[in-house]
């Protein structure tokens, strides 16, 4: 590079220095470049022989037959099936014997009846129902009855009564009060019904019966009737409580 002859000699070092350093500069990029370019082609190379390394079949290895002697497994012991819980109800007492009076019939079907009620699981049909509740007619007139029963199973083939319902129709006709309503309706209207030597809840419990029996329903004639028939004392001592 040629300067004007007129350059100041300053100017002219410096440039000097700046076309060195240049230069110095072009052959350092050169041998990087180079250096690079051999980098890349040896990592091509490299990753050439990875790839066919990768895709080649791998070598089929025959391994030897090694014959293993398992020792015999016994089967699990069975677990014991844990007993399931049981719903605990109180012990039923079966109906008394049938009298066949007909002051103790509807007591006597009333109990039969929640005896079925409560174990449901001992009858599976109405013909069980019937003939465990005719077990209990041992004598009398109830017994008869059974037996003119059964005697006209033989004679048909076919018991006469089908369902409980048709059974607790035909015992109330038979051992039931023949006019409950009428007899109960006399009893408390009479004069000869009191406590007498009752205690107050036995006489409670009669006249509930009395009175559901004769169909009263109104408070105050219940009320009424029930207190005129108190022992005197009692009745004093009842006027005398304060309510409210």
């Amino acid at each position: 590079m040629s300067l004007p002859a007129d350059t100041p000699p300053a100017v002219a070092d410096a440039l000097g220095y700046l076309q060195h350093h240049l230069q110095e500069l072009t052959k350092r990029q050169n041998a990087s470049e180079h250096t690079i370019n051999a980098t890349l082609a040896g990592l091509t190379a490299q990753l050439q022989q990875l790839t066919q390394l990768i895709t080649a079949p791998a070598p089929t290895v025959a391994l030897p037959l090694v014959s293993l002697s398992l020792p015999p497994v016994s089967p699990p012991s069975p677990v014991p099936a844990t007993p399931s819980k049981q719903q605990t109800r109180p012990k039923l007492s079966s109906p008394p014997d049938f009298s066949s009076e007909r002051s103790s019939g509807r007591a006597f079907l009333n109990s039969c009846t929640l005896y079925l009620r409560l174990a449901p699981e001992q009858f599976t049909c109405d013909e069980e129902k019937i003939f465990w509740t005719l077990a209990f007619f041992k004598d009398g007139r109830a017994a008869k009855w059974s037996k003119n029963l059964f005697h006209q199973e033989v004679d048909t083939g076919i018991f006469p009564i089908q369902s409980w319902t048709d059974f607790e129709q035909q015992f109330q006709s038979q051992f039931f009060p023949v006019n409950a309503e009428a007899d109960a309706i006399n009893t408390l209207e009479g004069s000869s019904y009191y406590q007498e030597n009752r205690m107050v809840d036995d006489y409670l419990d009669s006249f509930l019966i009395l009175a559901l029996d004769a169909g009263y329903t109104d408070p105050w004639i219940l009320v009424v009737k029930f207190r005129r028939r108190l022992k005197l004392n009692v009745q004093s001592q009842i006027a005398t409580m304060p309510f409210g």
